[in-house]
């Protein structure tokens, strides 16, 4: 098992390891005295592994209750927040009691919502199942919904108790869900590890093959990465939102195709478009740039989207909730593996980048 420390407001440990689920009771017994467990998942989730996670947490003393919804991002929003906390308040959870948030990110960044406002705040932990929730969502403390056309415009700073990682679980992950993560940690990648972003695309028929050393190896890294960024800057007011590298146009271009894209999938777009905004501006080489489309690429990552008018997709990065007095807080590479925060960036700069992505 391998272990991460992120210390935040709050200190916690991130443990990744393979055939972990049988052994999630045990570790929360080790941070939480027994007492009542909601189990918080959704409908495809909770028909793998709601079971097995209920059937380890009794074993360690715990009385669980369940409560699923409908997977998918058409989910996150006001009203299963709501039904989430009329469940918790039905079942008489108390500020002594824990939460468990086992699925992807929406289910963690829904779960994590819900546990800052109830009571005014309880604990929770995350069991993220899949690639994406595990290098990205599930660590951090970023917890929310998404309200109206905005993405994750409602939601809170909620660090965990613990992130319980659980690489078996990956294996039943469809290939687009797989591909959804690699968007994510490419950008990890390109934020501020040259070295690293070069392995994950030397590796990819390995890692793609779901060869578990490979992925503890690169999840960890992801981590490592999030965890040191996340410590110096825990509530987004400087560093950490060299974190969105990519998500200002992928946010947009995921609103604008009503998720039928997956988050990770518009994020890979969205690097593209910042690498084309970069090379534009001569920080980027043309060779660099290529070599980012080339590691999208053989991820399977989409590197252009149909059926958008750019002026729309502008007009969404404008309903961003990074815009700062007007501006856009934009992403830049000066080289793979060195970003930084960019407010200059021009509307018509921006529709260059987005018109490079669209068909």
């Amino acid at each position: 098992m391998r272990k991460v420390i992120v210390s935040a407001s709050t200190e916690y440990a991130v443990l990744i390891g393979r055939g972990l689920l049988a052994q999630l009771g045990t570790e929360v017994a080790k941070r939480i005295r027994p007492c009542k467990a909601a189990v918080i998942t959704d409908t495809t989730v909770e028909k793998l592994y709601a079971e097995q996670a209920e059937q380890s947490l009794a074993a360690a003393g715990f009385t669980t209750c369940r409560f699923s919804y409908p997977a998918g991002e058409g989910s996150k929003h006001i009203g299963t927040l709501s039904d989430m906390l009329e469940f918790l308040a039905e079942q008489e959870i108390t500020r002594q009691d824990i939460i468990i948030a086992l699925g992807g990110g929406v289910v963690g960044d829904l779960t994590g919502f819900g546990a800052s406002t109830y009571l005014r705040g309880i604990d929770f932990i995350q069991v993220p199942t899949t690639l994406l929730a595990q290098v990205d969502s599930s660590v951090g403390g970023k917890t929310g919904v998404d309200f109206l056309q905005y993405k994750n415009m409602v939601g809170a700073f909620h660090q965990p108790r613990l992130v319980y990682m659980n690489m078996s679980t990956l294996q039943s992950l469809p290939n687009r869900e797989f591909t959804c993560g690699m968007g994510e940690i490419l950008k990890t990648g390109l934020i501020c590890d040259e070295e690293f972003f070069r392995f994950v695309c030397k590796n990819q028929p390995e890692i793609s093959k779901l060869d578990l050393s490979m992925l503890s190896r690169m999840i960890r890294r992801c981590c490592e990465i999030k965890a040191g960024v996340v410590e110096r800057d825990p509530k987004e007011q400087g560093e950490r939102a060299l974190l969105n590298l990519g998500h200002t146009v992928g946010h947009a271009v995921e609103k604008m195709k009503n998720f039928q894209l997956l988050h990770g999938q518009c994020v890979g777009v969205g690097l593209i478009a910042a690498a084309y905004l970069s090379m534009q501006r001569g920080l980027l080489t043309e060779e660099e740039y290529e070599e980012i489309r080339k590691g999208c690429h053989s991820y399977n990552l989409p590197l252009s989207v149909d059926s958008l008018n750019a002026g729309d997709v502008l007009a969404a990065t404008k309903k961003d909730k990074k815009m700062e007095a007007g501006h856009i807080k934009f992403i830049l590479m000066d080289g793979i593996g060195k970003s930084f925060i960019d407010k200059t960036v021009t509307d018509e700069e921006l529709l260059q980048a987005i018109r490079e992505i669209l068909i």
